[in-house]
């Protein structure tokens, strides 16, 4: 039977709001994928989310004992102190003008730097040998090169140190660097900050070669990557955080081979890495997928997707949440090994029931292909609390030297890209290990023997900028 006349009027109003309410949809969704895209290449603010949030909450620290320890610090032991100074009193009240009368003495310490450099000239004795007839020349351990006539007026260990740090931690250019020494009284070229950099690298080079043998000791690596850029071509930075060291290395390609160049294929550590499938070719090695990146994708999942298809986002993030929470409750002595192996038998069978049927929303079935297709690798973390759930520990060593790549965008030449290889895996591992970088610097350009493991700290008082 054919439909009637207002049937057919009926069904065309319902398809006219159908297809406005589909248009309006399509905007605000396109609207926001504008606002995204701009958003991942705004360099300037990258803090910058969107509009202000409605009820922000109060700056400044919480009020009662919540808020933590207060940063007051200490006093300077007395055999610290260089010089006492006094503020004795005025003759007369500053505000009645009326006698004072001394009743007691308050100290305060003050720890300040040095009001001009220090200006040293080696006097260096030369001589011959009586017996082989070779020229001899003296020493002092202050000294980092042998170097005179045009290149007898140098930059000291402790500020060519200084200077390495401001650039490779702090993220200033050369010229920048170059003020700041020069604020201190010290002139210095950028080209003189740069030529610091290559000197300070190669010195170091026996310790960063230490630092790459001794990857393949650690029991568990976090691994990532970021472009990078030599002379102008394009590569790849690439980081390994361990335990006790973190290297960095520069290739022109993002493969996991470059890893395996240093730990070998037959490593049988545990890797928390990204969805990066070249890693997967360690097959001797236990696998973490990272938590943190499929829980921010299904939060984006969330968000985009409308009615039912939300459920499924919903889901997974329900599911790593509470695999966290069972992780944390073990650390903190709540649950016992057999409740943490229960669970985490639970939350595999769980994970695999949710991803294994097929889904009608092409975005929520990319998802549950890739969940399904790691299985249990999501779910290390639950076997060995130790393992790290993310890959947070890459992604923090890698601010520092993106910083760099904002600041003056990757290294001219290939001995520049080895420089910051080598500085930036001195630098990160330095802080793991609790050591001065400034101080273990200026020992090795000063040819002191030091090692980042079980290395000793210098004397209170010492150079230090950690």
């Amino acid at each position: 039977m054919a439909p009637s006349y207002d049937e057919l009027a009926a069904e065309v109003l319902r398809l006219r709001d159908d297809n406005q309410r589909l248009r309006a949809q399509v905007e605000e969704l396109t609207q926001s994928l504008q606002q995204a895209l701009r958003r991942s290449k705004r360099q300037a603010a990258p803090f910058a989310k969107g509009e202000p949030k409605p009820h922000p909450k109060k700056p400044g620290r919480r009020s009662g004992e919540r808020h933590g320890p207060h940063g007051h610090r200490p006093p300077l032991p007395d055999e610290q102190i260089d010089e006492h100074l006094q503020a004795p009193l005025p003759a007369h009240c500053p505000h009645c003008d009326g006698r004072v009368l001394e009743t007691h003495v308050h100290t305060q310490d003050q720890v300040e730097l040095p009001a001009r450099p220090r200006y040293r000239r080696f006097h260096i004795h030369c001589g011959q040998c009586q017996q082989c007839g070779r020229p001899v020349r003296g020493r002092h351990p202050e000294q980092t090169s042998d170097a005179t006539g045009a290149a007898g007026s140098q930059v000291g260990a402790r500020a060519q140190a200084l200077a390495v740090y401001l650039n490779k931690d702090a993220g200033l250019s050369h010229a920048k660097t170059a003020r700041v020494l020069g604020q201190l009284g010290i002139a210095l070229t950028p080209g003189g900050s740069a030529q610091i950099m290559l000197r300070a690298a190669r010195r170091l080079r026996p310790v960063y070669q230490d630092l790459r043998r001794r990857l393949a000791e650690e029991e568990h690596l976090t691994p990532d990557e970021t472009g990078w850029r030599i002379g102008g071509h394009s590569a790849w930075l690439h980081v390994w955080v361990g335990a006790n060291v973190t290297c960095f290395a520069i290739d022109p390609h993002r493969s996991a081979e470059v890893l395996a160049a240093v730990i070998g294929w037959q490593w049988s550590g545990t890797l928390t890495h990204d969805g990066c499938a070249s890693y997967d070719r360690f097959l001797w090695a236990g696998h973490q997928q990272c938590v943190g990146h499929v829980v921010r994708r299904a939060h984006e999942l969330e968000e985009t997707q409308t009615g039912a298809a939300k459920r499924f986002p919903r889901q997974v993030i329900t599911l790593f949440q509470g695999a966290l929470a069972v992780r944390d409750q073990f650390v903190d002595g709540q649950l016992d090994q057999a409740a943490l192996a229960a669970a985490h038998a639970h939350y595999i069978d769980e994970l695999l029931e949710l991803t294994a049927r097929l889904r009608s929303n092409a975005a929520n079935e990319c998802l549950a292909q890739h969940l399904y297709g790691h299985g249990e690798q999501w779910l290390t973390f639950l076997q060995d609390p130790s393992v790290p759930a993310t890959n947070h520990r890459a992604e923090q060593a890698l601010r520092g030297p993106i910083v760099n790549r904002k600041v003056w965008g990757g290294n001219r030449t290939a001995v520049g890209g080895e420089a910051q290889s080598i500085l930036s895996s001195t630098v990160a591992t330095c802080k793991q290990q609790a050591v001065s970088f400034c101080q273990f610097l200026a020992d090795t350009l000063r040819g002191l023997p030091r090692t980042l493991f079980g290395s000793t700290e210098p004397a209170p008082g010492a150079f230090t900028a950690k």
